[in-house]
């Protein structure tokens, strides 16, 4: 697995973090929940379980991505390029749902999606 796809790859993982960081931690601040189009503090009471969940699944996957590549520079490079491929996909997959949902999710989406794209094109193109 090349050093830049690699680089993407972390890079996704890291928003990813910063994901659960904002959804499963922040969230209760109005800041917070207002990025995430709420509109008041009742409203985001109502989301914060989901919002809770969603952030660990973010957890989740950032923290396989960040295994794979240590897989990958430890001498298991096949099982870490799984683990970084499985990873990148459900990340893109994810973005894909989100602006399907709504047209105005696609900053979000980008945001979201782009990083592990970029991976996976280059772990594709190798």
């Amino acid at each position: 697995m090349s050093p830049l796809a690699q680089g993407f790859a972390v890079v996704a993982a890291l928003l990813h973090v910063l994901f659960f960081v904002m959804e499963s931690i922040l969230f209760s601040q109005p800041k917070v929940w207002r990025r995430f189009g709420l509109k008041s503090q009742a409203d985001a009471d109502i989301v914060k379980p989901m919002a809770l969940n969603q952030g660990f699944y973010n957890l989740f996957l950032a923290l396989g991505v960040l295994v794979g590549i240590a897989l990958v520079n430890t001498g298991s490079a096949a099982s870490g390029v799984a683990a970084v491929v499985f990873g990148c996909a459900c990340m893109v997959l994810a973005a894909l749902v989100l602006v399907s949902t709504n047209r105005r999710f696609l900053p979000a989406s980008l945001v979201q999606g782009l990083m592990p794209l970029l991976a996976l094109s280059l772990v594709a193109a190798r």
